[in-house]
């Protein structure tokens, strides 16, 4: 019996390892020259919508795209509550699979599912996605939305021209991920913090 468990749980091991590792990680902003597919831009804002007793404000981790033809995943690194974000993929259909939200060492993990279209030999921009962040209770949530008005378009353009003038001459085509707005539960990710439990304000 004890060889079971000892076997089963080497299998976990490795199925949890596999699935990591199947798993692209992806800095926010791409070099220039790394470039192979198509310049995909958009920016990453998160925002508090209630009150909290917490000093950590809270920002975006990581998101994670899937390929929906090949099935491939990339987990974009952000790691800031404002950040422009510029990676390369190749021409095909992305669905935002997941964010992560960090607020110091506390973090949440919430489940979107909208896709966005890459065309191929374009710098594609798909909006600003401003997360807004419940207040650290039972059953949060966040309220993702993606935008792109005019204000927001001259931002990218600027942003584009300091960190890619090569890319000048490319024509930008806009593809808002649809949909364009929804809400997702936010969920404890572990580790948890081993905070005496009068300090832990929430249970999820």
């Amino acid at each position: 019996m004890k060889r079971i468990w000892v076997f089963q749980g080497r299998l976990l091991g490795a199925l949890v390892l596999s699935m990591s590792g199947c798993v692209t990680e992806l800095p926010s902003l791409v070099n220039s020259d790394q470039v192979t597919g198509s310049l995909v831009v958009g920016r990453v804002l998160t925002v508090l919508t209630g009150e909290t007793s917490r000093r950590y404000p809270p920002e975006v981790r990581f998101f994670e795209l899937e390929d929906q033809a090949s099935q491939k995943r990339f987990q974009v690194e952000v790691k800031s509550h404002d950040q422009y974000f510029a990676v390369d993929l190749q021409p095909g259909t992305y669905r935002v699979n997941r964010v992560q939200i960090n607020e110091g060492p506390f973090m949440s993990m919430a489940d979107l599912g909208t896709t966005f279209i890459v065309d191929p030999d374009a710098i594609i921009y798909v909006g600003t996605w401003r997360f807004g962040v419940d207040s650290p209770r039972y059953g949060r949530k966040v309220v993702a939305s993606m935008i792109a008005d005019q204000e927001e378009t001259a931002r990218v353009r600027g942003f584009l021209n300091d960190q890619y003038p090569s890319f000048q001459e490319n024509s930008m085509v806009e593809h808002l991920p649809q949909p364009s707005q929804l809400e997702a539960r936010l969920y404890e990710v572990m580790p948890y913090p081993r905070y005496p439990k009068y300090f832990r304000r929430h249970w999820w």
